[in-house]
Protein backbone atom coordinates (compact mmCIF):
# COMPACT_ATOMS: atom_id res chain seq x y z
CA UNK A 1 0.00 0.00 0.00
CA UNK A 2 1.19 3.51 -0.76
CA UNK A 3 2.32 5.58 2.20
CA UNK A 4 3.26 8.85 0.47
CA UNK A 5 0.36 11.28 0.53
CA UNK A 6 -1.31 11.77 -2.83
CA UNK A 7 -1.43 15.11 -4.58
CA UNK A 8 -3.95 14.76 -7.39
CA UNK A 9 -4.40 17.55 -9.89
CA UNK A 10 -6.67 18.29 -12.83
CA UNK A 11 -7.01 21.30 -15.11
CA UNK A 12 -8.78 23.37 -12.44
CA UNK A 13 -8.46 21.44 -9.19
CA UNK A 14 -6.09 20.10 -6.53
CA UNK A 15 -7.14 17.12 -4.39
CA UNK A 16 -5.15 16.22 -1.31
CA UNK A 17 -5.45 14.86 2.20
CA UNK A 18 -5.76 17.29 5.09
CA UNK A 19 -2.97 18.19 7.45
CA UNK A 20 -3.39 19.82 10.89
CA UNK A 21 -2.77 23.27 9.39
CA UNK A 22 -5.92 22.79 7.25
CA UNK A 23 -8.33 22.62 10.19
CA UNK A 24 -9.43 26.26 9.93
CA UNK A 25 -10.29 25.80 6.24
CA UNK A 26 -12.16 22.57 6.98
CA UNK A 27 -14.21 24.31 9.66
CA UNK A 28 -14.87 27.23 7.31
CA UNK A 29 -16.06 24.82 4.58
CA UNK A 30 -18.52 23.04 6.84
CA UNK A 31 -19.74 26.14 8.70
CA UNK A 32 -20.40 28.06 5.47
CA UNK A 33 -22.11 25.05 3.86
CA UNK A 34 -23.89 23.54 6.87
CA UNK A 35 -27.41 24.51 5.78
CA UNK A 36 -26.78 23.42 2.20
CA UNK A 37 -25.17 20.07 3.12
CA UNK A 38 -27.42 19.07 6.05
CA UNK A 39 -30.08 17.32 3.88
CA UNK A 40 -27.34 15.07 2.43
CA UNK A 41 -25.33 14.25 5.58
CA UNK A 42 -25.82 12.04 8.62
CA UNK A 43 -26.80 14.06 11.69
CA UNK A 44 -23.81 16.22 12.62
CA UNK A 45 -21.91 15.05 15.70
CA UNK A 46 -22.08 17.59 18.53
CA UNK A 47 -18.32 18.18 18.28
CA UNK A 48 -18.19 18.17 14.44
CA UNK A 49 -17.55 21.91 14.19
CA UNK A 50 -14.61 21.97 16.61
CA UNK A 51 -10.84 21.95 16.14
CA UNK A 52 -10.50 18.95 18.46
CA UNK A 53 -12.85 16.86 16.32
CA UNK A 54 -10.90 17.63 13.14
CA UNK A 55 -7.52 17.10 14.78
CA UNK A 56 -8.65 13.58 15.62
CA UNK A 57 -10.20 13.05 12.15
CA UNK A 58 -7.06 14.15 10.31
CA UNK A 59 -4.86 11.85 12.38
CA UNK A 60 -7.28 8.96 11.85
CA UNK A 61 -7.55 9.62 8.12
CA UNK A 62 -3.76 9.60 7.73
CA UNK A 63 -3.50 6.30 9.62
CA UNK A 64 -6.31 4.77 7.56
CA UNK A 65 -4.59 5.78 4.33
CA UNK A 66 -1.22 4.39 5.45
CA UNK A 67 -2.95 1.14 6.48
CA UNK A 68 -4.83 0.83 3.19
CA UNK A 69 -8.32 1.43 4.61
CA UNK A 70 -9.45 4.75 3.11
CA UNK A 71 -8.50 7.88 1.19
CA UNK A 72 -10.14 11.12 2.36
CA UNK A 73 -9.48 14.02 -0.01
CA UNK A 74 -10.26 17.73 0.05
CA UNK A 75 -10.89 19.65 -3.15
CA UNK A 76 -9.22 23.00 -3.78
CA UNK A 77 -9.41 25.27 -6.82
CA UNK A 78 -6.09 25.76 -8.65
CA UNK A 79 -6.87 29.50 -8.52
CA UNK A 80 -7.20 29.50 -4.72
CA UNK A 81 -5.26 26.59 -3.26
CA UNK A 82 -6.08 27.68 0.31
CA UNK A 83 -9.88 27.46 0.17
CA UNK A 84 -11.63 24.07 0.34
CA UNK A 85 -14.51 23.74 -2.14
CA UNK A 86 -15.40 20.09 -1.59
CA UNK A 87 -14.60 16.56 -0.46
CA UNK A 88 -14.10 13.16 -2.09
CA UNK A 89 -13.92 10.28 0.40
CA UNK A 90 -13.06 6.71 -0.54
CA UNK A 91 -13.82 4.43 2.40
CA UNK A 92 -14.31 0.85 3.55
CA UNK A 93 -11.49 -0.59 1.46
CA UNK A 94 -11.96 -4.33 1.04
CA UNK A 95 -9.20 -6.43 -0.52
CA UNK A 96 -8.92 -10.20 -0.93
CA UNK A 97 -11.40 -11.44 -3.53
CA UNK A 98 -13.16 -8.07 -3.67
CA UNK A 99 -10.81 -5.07 -4.16
CA UNK A 100 -13.60 -2.53 -3.76
CA UNK A 101 -14.44 0.62 -1.85
CA UNK A 102 -17.17 3.23 -1.53
CA UNK A 103 -16.97 6.87 -2.53
CA UNK A 104 -18.87 9.79 -1.06
CA UNK A 105 -18.49 13.45 -1.89
CA UNK A 106 -19.72 16.96 -1.27
CA UNK A 107 -19.28 20.32 -2.94
CA UNK A 108 -19.70 23.86 -1.62
CA UNK A 109 -22.96 25.52 -2.57
CA UNK A 110 -21.07 28.32 -4.34
CA UNK A 111 -19.13 25.77 -6.44
CA UNK A 112 -22.21 23.99 -7.81
CA UNK A 113 -22.93 23.83 -11.54
CA UNK A 114 -19.35 24.37 -12.74
CA UNK A 115 -18.35 20.75 -13.39
CA UNK A 116 -15.99 20.65 -10.42
CA UNK A 117 -17.35 17.42 -8.94
CA UNK A 118 -17.23 15.58 -12.26
CA UNK A 119 -13.63 16.76 -12.71
CA UNK A 120 -12.63 15.88 -9.13
CA UNK A 121 -14.22 12.41 -9.21
CA UNK A 122 -12.65 11.69 -12.60
CA UNK A 123 -9.07 12.25 -11.41
CA UNK A 124 -9.72 10.75 -7.96
CA UNK A 125 -11.15 7.50 -9.36
CA UNK A 126 -8.26 7.29 -11.83
CA UNK A 127 -5.86 7.55 -8.85
CA UNK A 128 -7.74 4.91 -6.84
CA UNK A 129 -7.75 2.52 -9.79
CA UNK A 130 -4.15 3.09 -10.95
CA UNK A 131 -2.30 3.76 -7.69
CA UNK A 132 -4.37 1.90 -5.08
CA UNK A 133 -5.32 -0.95 -7.43
CA UNK A 134 -9.04 -1.01 -6.66
CA UNK A 135 -11.22 -3.02 -9.02
CA UNK A 136 -14.58 -1.51 -8.10
CA UNK A 137 -15.79 1.79 -6.66
CA UNK A 138 -19.36 2.00 -5.40
CA UNK A 139 -21.33 5.23 -5.05
CA UNK A 140 -24.87 5.51 -3.75
CA UNK A 141 -27.19 8.50 -3.96
CA UNK A 142 -30.67 9.44 -2.82
CA UNK A 143 -33.20 9.31 -5.69
CA UNK A 144 -34.14 12.96 -5.25
CA UNK A 145 -30.46 14.00 -5.59
CA UNK A 146 -30.48 13.86 -9.37
CA UNK A 147 -27.50 16.20 -9.59
CA UNK A 148 -25.36 13.54 -7.91
CA UNK A 149 -26.86 10.84 -10.13
CA UNK A 150 -25.96 12.86 -13.23
CA UNK A 151 -22.34 13.25 -12.11
CA UNK A 152 -22.01 9.50 -11.59
CA UNK A 153 -23.65 8.74 -14.95
CA UNK A 154 -21.24 11.11 -16.75
CA UNK A 155 -18.32 9.23 -15.19
CA UNK A 156 -19.61 5.82 -16.29
CA UNK A 157 -21.01 4.56 -12.98
CA UNK A 158 -23.68 1.93 -13.68
CA UNK A 159 -26.91 1.64 -11.69
CA UNK A 160 -26.99 -1.75 -9.99
CA UNK A 161 -29.93 -1.53 -7.66
CA UNK A 162 -32.18 0.29 -5.27
CA UNK A 163 -31.86 0.01 -1.50
CA UNK A 164 -34.81 0.99 0.70
CA UNK A 165 -34.01 2.76 3.99
CA UNK A 166 -30.31 2.39 3.19
CA UNK A 167 -28.64 5.20 5.17
CA UNK A 168 -29.61 7.39 8.10
CA UNK A 169 -29.32 10.86 6.55
CA UNK A 170 -30.19 13.98 8.55
CA UNK A 171 -32.06 11.82 11.08
CA UNK A 172 -34.21 9.88 8.59
CA UNK A 173 -33.71 6.59 6.79
CA UNK A 174 -33.29 7.33 3.10
CA UNK A 175 -33.59 5.12 0.03
CA UNK A 176 -30.52 5.07 -2.23
CA UNK A 177 -29.76 4.17 -5.82
CA UNK A 178 -26.70 1.89 -5.88
CA UNK A 179 -24.07 2.40 -8.58
CA UNK A 180 -20.55 1.21 -9.32
CA UNK A 181 -17.62 1.75 -11.63
CA UNK A 182 -15.14 -1.04 -12.37
CA UNK A 183 -11.50 -0.78 -13.33
CA UNK A 184 -10.98 -2.33 -16.80
CA UNK A 185 -7.19 -2.33 -16.26
CA UNK A 186 -7.15 -4.05 -12.86
CA UNK A 187 -4.42 -6.65 -12.40
CA UNK A 188 -3.52 -8.88 -9.50
CA UNK A 189 -0.31 -7.74 -7.87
Amino acid sequence: MKSELPLITSDRLILRMALPEDIQQILKYFIHNKTYLTPFYPTWAESFFTQEYWQYQIEGNLLEFINGQSLKLWIYSQQNSKEIIGTVNFSNFVRGAAHFCFVGYSLAETAQGKGYMTEALQVATEYVFAELNMHRIMANYMPHNQRSGNVLKRLGFVVEGYARDYLLINGQWQDHILTSLTNPDWQAL
